[in-house]
């Protein structure tokens, strides 16, 4: 399908920085750099990150498409310096030949894009592979996530997310009363879990699983509140809405499955219990419950939209498990970076940055206009809100 924003990302882990290009961007929706810094300081935050988050502190400079403190229509142009650069930059991350020879990475990890990428571009050297393919570069989709979520907002649609589970401890994901606090509340939170008494449970956890040099997975929801009815379409596979936010979630690193709404619950449950009945309210016409998740047929329903995504240990460890060396095909340790043993907390922002993609691709595709007022314009004409 012909999407009506692209963005694209650029940069290794360990290069001189991330850049980003947003195309298709509306003019006149309001923005600043400190706006989008929030949410990149939301992403640094969770209890079980690594020595990195020490190391850099995220901060997007608009390169263009912004001006007087609005954006212009044209491309938006974003820049995210790697602090860590200047320890890499003389050799192993060099831009042309370094002086001495740098030591290859031979040892591809179990559950990494390693192997795989190098048998795909014919690598010798994994570090060819694992820069670009570090999760490193989510930073730059929160960035671009926060511009667009700076225009849902002046539309009224707000995006949330919160951890409900790490591990074996579970928390409850019925989150109905989403508001300005909702964020917030998960942010204060080490582990972005609602449920103190069960955040603190989670928090004990990832740290016995740091000791033991593991690392561990979980889950979290993103939410969205006040999406328009008819989002997406039923017409054609490639627009429907569900699908195009599964889509979305998968690409961020190490997610492995995406459900919307009651999701894996429904396996198990009849008909009459995971549809919401319609009954009239006055005048209107709405949903008693939300299972279905703020979306059928493919396209959004007017109730909260709702996806969890659930995300693998990360598969860079402390102690390392068995591999076998690219060049000389004996058995060994896998490589080892520096490693997060959770990242649960951070990758439900990126979902939040990723939900902010789709639905700014979404409402552009549906209600059309090349400024912020001709979309507020013909939503108004289209009585849908």
């Amino acid at each position: 399908m012909l999407h009506k924003i692209n963005f694209l990302t650029a940069g290794e882990s360990h290069g001189k920085g991330l850049s980003g290009i947003l195309e298709g961007f509306p003019a006149g929706v309001p923005l600043s750099e400190a706006f989008i810094a929030a949410d990149l300081a939301r992403r640094q935050m969770g209890h079980g990150r690594g020595g990195r988050m020490k190391i850099e502190t995220d901060y997007a400079e608009i390169l263009s498409g912004v001006r007087h403190g609005k954006t212009l229509g044209s491309p938006i142009g974003l820049w995210i310096e790697n602090r860590d650069w200047e320890n890499w930059k003389a050799d192993r991350m060099s831009h042309t030949t370094p002086l001495e020879p740098v030591p290859e990475v031979t040892l591809p990890r179990p559950g990494h894009a390693d192997l795989a990428g190098m048998q795909k571009f014919g690598f010798t050297d994994l570090r060819n592979v694992l820069e670009r393919s570090s999760a490193r570069e989510t930073a730059m989709r929160v960035a671009l996530g926060a511009v667009c979520r700076a225009f849902l907002k002046e539309l009224g649609v707000e995006i949330f997310s919160h951890v409900i589970q790490i591990g074996p401890v579970k928390a409850s994901n019925t989150l109905t009363n989403l508001n300005a606090d909702t964020n917030a509340c998960a942010d204060a939170s080490a582990v972005r879990c609602l449920d103190e008494g069960v955040a603190q449970k989670m928090i004990a956890h990832i740290d016995e699983t740091r000791k033991s040099g593991d690392s561990i997975g979980g889950v979290f929801e993103v939410l969205a509140s006040g999406v328009p009815v008819g989002l997406g379409s039923y017409t054609h596979w490639d627009r429907k809405l569900d699908a195009r936010l599964a889509s979305a979630m998968m690409s961020i690193n190490a997610m492995k499955s995406v459900s919307i709404g009651d999701g894996l619950d429904v396996a198990e449950a009849s008909g009459s219990q995971v549809h919401d009945e319609i009954v009239k309210d006055g005048e209107n016409i709405r949903r008693t419950t939300n299972h279905a998740g703020g979306i059928e047929g493919g396209m959004s329903n007017g109730e909260p939209i709702r996806a969890q995504v659930t995300m693998k240990p990360i598969p860079t460890l402390a102690k390392p498990l068995r591999s076998v060396d690219i060049k000389t095909r004996q058995p060994g340790s896998a490589h080892k970076e520096r490693t997060d043993a959770c990242a649960v907390p951070a990758a439900s922002v990126i979902g939040e940055a990723m939900m902010a993609l789709i639905l700014t691709d979404a409402l552009l595709e549906k209600f059309g206009g090349d400024s912020l007022d001709q979309i507020k314009a013909h939503i108004k004409a289209s009585g849908v809100f």
